[in-house]
């Protein structure tokens, strides 16, 4: 059994990112995986574990965590009538086979490769959010046929890679062919579960080296790591809400950008060896 010198410093920087997670997911509708990989990774590095395969373990606990977090969160939209339907049978396939796809890649890159990977998309993301204008258009609705084809495999494939759900890339691409922004939110959340269930039945059978896997790790998942965060974001993520509908979220989304940059800076500096 791991010494309590271990677990808990452990359980108690898990608890503050899942609470930390839990606020920024519902004040900014940004997905929770997106603070939570880089965390983890700080957590389990800090904690001396270390290997070519600690990546893996961050992001398939991510992923473990949004499928959670995105069945809360769709039945509750479903509720109100948000979630467009349509554009989840139409993507799910695609978005399916890229998530596979994306668990094969990531299970056979060594971690530097995949903070490398995190690093890019992250600043992406970061640019997307700090600078994307709310009248950017690529169409007025949402692509069929060989776009959809293109898109959705290739959604899921960069969400496995940063261990997030829909919220980071389907928002942005459903805003970007005209979709109302709390329908895009709402369906975004079932593109979480498209992505997280088949990636993470994959991570669980990844076989993870001693020096790469926390306590209680199981295939690629952490349990604590995943428990304790649940435990947090699904508290803490309704006072997000609740934030985001007393104040004006877009300047502390420039903030959260410049924030995500930074972080994404960073993976690349230590992707780097610098």
């Amino acid at each position: 059994m791991p010494e309590l010198t271990i677990l808990i410093p452990m359980v108690a920087m898990l608890l503050a990112i899942g609470a930390f997670a839990g606020v920024m997911a519902g004040l900014l509708g940004v997905g929770g995986g997106i603070i939570l990989v880089p965390a983890y990774f700080y957590i389990f590095s800090a904690l001396g574990y270390g290997g070519d395969q600690l990546m893996q373990v961050c992001l398939a606990t991510s992923l473990a965590t949004i499928i959670v977090t995105s069945l809360r969160s769709v039945s509750s939209h479903h509720k109100k009538g948000a979630v467009d339907w349509k554009t989840l049978r139409g993507f799910a396939p695609g978005i399916v086979v890229g998530a596979a796809i994306g668990v094969l890649v990531a299970a056979s890159l060594r971690s530097v490769a995949l903070q490398g990977i995190f690093g890019v998309l992250g600043i992406i993301v970061g640019l997307y959010l700090g600078f994307g204008r709310d009248t950017w258009r690529l169409g007025h609705a949402m692509p069929t046929g060989l776009k959809r084809a293109i898109f959705s495999p290739i959604l899921g494939f960069m969400s496995v890679l940063m261990g997030i759900g829909g919220g980071s890339f389907g928002v942005p691409l459903m805003s970007l062919y005209a979709t109302p922004i709390h329908r895009a939110v709402a369906t975004a959340a079932g593109l979480g579960v498209l992505i997280a269930v088949p990636s993470v039945i994959g991570f669980l059978l990844i076989n993870i080296p001693m020096a790469s896997r926390p306590p209680y790790t199981f295939g690629a998942v952490n349990l604590p790591a995943f428990a304790l965060t649940i435990s947090m974001t699904l508290i803490t993520a309704p006072y997000g809400v609740k934030l985001a509908h007393q104040m004006d979220p877009k300047p502390l989304k420039r903030v959260f950008a410049f924030f995500l940059t930074l972080v994404a800076l960073n993976m690349l500096r230590k992707a780097a060896g610098l």
